[in-house]
């Protein structure tokens, strides 16, 4: 990976963040507690119930919801001024592509936004293309593509302008499995050229503990965390590792922190 030099510098810290939404039947506390680093080039997977605040915390990260209390620094930024310097790419639960233009124009609008220069743009676009393995497809619209391309070519869009960090947002939930499991190789392998730091909302318990280095467990609401898992397992990781003694302990220790959050609300 690249930047190793700078690797386990923390580049995303929260401290005692809370996050509560203000709602006509009163006040919804969608994160408590949370104490949370994540260094350099780490791939971290966030798993919980459905409402436990995995994707909060994730747009909290990106500026798209605000904590109402502790801290959240981003490259030691505010999540505000983090977006505003372009320190993330986001990837959504669907492709969000838009229908009238190519994937290649699709990839080009956030370049466009920025004022790349057209070459910049060619040049860029080229090159995310090959790294989620869709050279050739440019020129064709996203109906044409299958809704596993259409995922790859979203987060190429997020990819085209370089941020050291990707926030995904269960990108792969609504995908059959077999195209999952191909999903989850590719990004593994984008994640080992590039090197970026990633946060990944899952659901599945195999995807959390295949993906990450680094797997936080979280609780249903208020959202807090249950245990962080390092992962033991190598950076290079076959499918196969799935049916390893290593893998089936670390899952039966996710799952024991799902339930163990149940417990205790």
């Amino acid at each position: 990976m690249k930047d190793t030099l700078n690797a386990h510098q923390p580049v995303i810290e929260a401290k005692g963040l809370q996050l509560v939404f203000q709602t006509a039947d009163g006040p919804v506390q969608a994160l408590k507690d949370v104490d949370l680093t994540i260094n350099r080039g780490d791939f971290v997977s966030f798993i919980g119930p459905s409402g436990c605040g995995k994707t909060t915390f994730l747009r909290a990260i990106a500026a798209l919801e605000h904590p109402t209390g502790g801290t959240l620094t981003v490259n030691g930024m505010t999540p505000d001024e983090a977006r505003r310097k372009r320190a993330y790419g986001y990837v959504f639960q669907a492709a969000g592509l838009y229908p009238w233009r190519t994937i290649s124009g699709n990839i080009r609008l956030p370049l466009e936004i920025m004022g790349f220069s057209k070459a910049e743009q060619d040049q860029r676009v080229d090159r995310v293309l090959d790294l989620v393995e869709l050279s050739g497809f440019g020129k064709k619209f996203p109906w044409q593509l299958s809704g596993g391309m259409q995922q790859r070519a979203s987060i190429a869009r997020a990819l085209a302008f370089d941020a050291d960090i990707l926030l995904m947002d269960e990108p792969f939930g609504a995908l059959d499995e077999i195209v999952r499991d191909r999903l989850n190789e590719e990004v593994l392998k984008l994640w080992a050229r590039t090197g970026k730091t990633i946060g990944f909302v899952t659901h599945s318990i195999p995807e959390a503990v295949y993906l990450s280095t680094k797997i936080v467990v979280m609780s249903p609401r208020p959202g807090r965390i249950t245990d962080i898992i390092d992962s033991p397992l190598p950076k290079d990781r076959p499918l196969d590792i799935r049916d390893s003694r290593e893998f089936i302990e670390i899952a039966h220790r996710v799952r024991e922190g799902l339930r163990a959050g149940h417990q205790d609300d």
